[in-house]
């Protein structure tokens, strides 16, 4: 850090560090692909600048299904898919128990059984069993309920037709929120991360990309560096042919929707709806809500306009009908559309493996596509592996087992704030404990200086003002859609109304 960086802001801070500092690697894209690998860089002891167009999570990794899932539908692959199950059990429990379970929450799951459906009792009851063997029995065994069992957990279950529901557990997210906390991290290890500026060019030294070139509303600069990884997700190949003008297309893009729906029902446990051998549709209670999805079509349009269509929204529903009864869109507070990064080549997108495709351009950038939400730390540590390797340098040091800020059961972060922070109401306190951990007193501090912080948003949602501060002084938001889409949950609720828009836009201007 420079001298004259002190005192200023953290994003004008951030501006200044990347303009005079060295850096051992630059990682352009700043989805939780990006941000792992920053962290794991930096962990490592290398200097790591992370730069990004919009906002950090702005794309696809704040449009999942909001799941850390082992894959239970992987296994209808067949043999080859169960170590990847059973890696991701173990990236799984990890979050969920140890490292951020603040921010991952078990959730049971239930797999109705209808009849004329595509699969049978037996055969989901045997997926159950072998899917709870690959987690080593942690949340218990996988099971099959009946049909009355499978009502009283879900109410608004179908029950025309139900011969029951196989069970098994996974965990769940605000992925938004995770990203955010992981791009913390990063930083608390030494990385300077900034959103909102634009990679313009690559800098060369004779064929060697050794830099990038950027540009913000203040002007552009350019951040040398040894190393450069691509990991821009929908527009990985954006930024290879600013490498290499003639490479060849490597990825294809699935169009994934969800809906979010107003509910007053109390789920008990999520649902996995089989759609055919293959596809299935969630239906997951989240935030207070119901999130429904996803689709799984070809996209070739441009990844910065991509949206929920009325047709996206006509299959969600018929697709979670099936299972669930009552619904309509009249009761949609918020849609949403990510695109998934698939390796190039033929055939449906929904039987494309999810994986992690890393290369090496003919400058040297380094490329990493695909992979899952739920392996995110392993991908970070496997792309650091490649830096390593392009730096001719050997890391032996453990990057497993650092917890992301905040760390803590949320039901230990709820009982000291409700001691220390009487007048706020329970659901603030929940809110607040399962979105920050312990870093919410960070946030309910700020009452301290100005005491209308502490109060809501909006009168239907647990959000406080005090989040939308936080988030302007320690979590990189400049823009109306950072606070209220990735750092709050006041848009997925349907809660951001012109006024709030413009209380946002006055307190970020501030």
């Amino acid at each position: 850090m420079t001298d004259s960086s002190f005192g200023l802001s953290q994003r004008a801070r951030a501006r200044e560090e990347l303009q005079h500092g060295k850096f051992d690697v630059v990682v352009i894209g700043g989805g939780i692909l990006g941000i792992a690998t920053t962290w794991a860089a930096a962990r490592s002891g290398l200097r790591v600048a992370l730069v990004e167009s919009g906002d950090f999570a702005g794309a696809t990794s704040s449009a999942s299904s909001k799941l850390v899932h082992g894959g239970l539908r992987y296994l209808a692959m067949g043999p080859s898919a169960v170590p990847m199950v059973h890696e991701n059990h173990k990236e799984r429990r990890a979050l969920g128990d140890r490292l951020a379970p603040h921010l991952v929450r078990p959730l049971p799951f239930l797999v109705p059984v209808y009849k004329g459906g595509p699969h049978s009792r037996f055969v989901l009851g045997a997926g159950v069993t072998l899917y709870s063997a690959l987690s080593g029995f942690g949340d218990g065994m996988g099971k099959v309920l009946s049909a009355r069992r499978a009502v009283e957990w879900v109410p608004d279950l179908r029950a025309d037709g139900l011969r029951g529901a196989a069970m098994y557990y996974d965990h769940q997210m605000n992925d938004s929120r995770v990203a955010i906390t992981a791009a913390r991290a990063a930083a608390e290890a030494g990385a300077v991360l900034l959103n909102h500026i634009s990679v313009v060019g690559l800098r060369k030294t004779g064929s060697k990309v050794t830099g990038v070139d950027l540009k913000d509303s203040l002007g552009e600069f350019g951040v040398d560096a040894k190393v450069v990884v691509n990991a821009t997700g929908p527009w990985l190949d954006v930024l290879r042919r600013m490498e290499d003008p003639s490479a060849d297309p490597s990825i294809r893009l699935s169009k994934g929707s969800h809906l979010v729906l107003r509910t007053s029902s109390e789920w008990k446990a999520a649902l996995t709806i089989p759609v055919d051998d293959v596809r299935v549709s969630f239906a997951i209670p989240w935030e207070g809500h119901l999130l429904l999805g996803t689709t799984d079509e070809a996209y070739e349009g441009d990844p910065a306009k991509v949206a929920c269509t009325d047709a996206d929204v006509d299959q969600i529903l018929s697709e979670a009908g099936v299972a669930v009864t009552g619904l309509d869109r009249s009761r949609i507070a918020y849609t949403f559309a990510g695109l998934r990064v698939l390796p190039g080549g033929p055939g449906d997108t929904s039987h494309a493996k999810r994986e992690t495709v890393i290369t090496s351009g003919s400058g040297g950038m380094i490329s990493v596509a695909g992979g899952k939400w739920t392996t995110f730390r392993k991908i970070g540590a496997t792309v650091l592996a490649r830096v390593n390797a392009e730096l001719g340098r050997t890391f032996d040091g453990p990057l497993d087992g650092v917890a992301l800020p905040g760390s803590a059961q949320p039901d230990t972060v709820g009982d000291v704030l409700h001691t220390a922070w009487d007048a706020l109401p329970d659901d603030v306190v929940r809110h607040l404990a399962t979105h920050y951990g312990t870093t919410s007193h960070e946030v309910v501090a700020l009452g301290l200086e100005n005491p209308a912080l502490l109060e809501r948003v909006h009168p239907d949602g647990p959000d406080i003002w005090a989040q939308v501060e936080h988030a302007r002084r320690t979590e990189w938001a400049s823009e109306v859609d950072d606070v209220l889409r990735r750092r709050t949950t006041v848009m997925v609720r349907g809660l951001d109304s012109p006024e709030v828009r413009t209380r946002v836009s006055e307190l970020l201007a501030s």
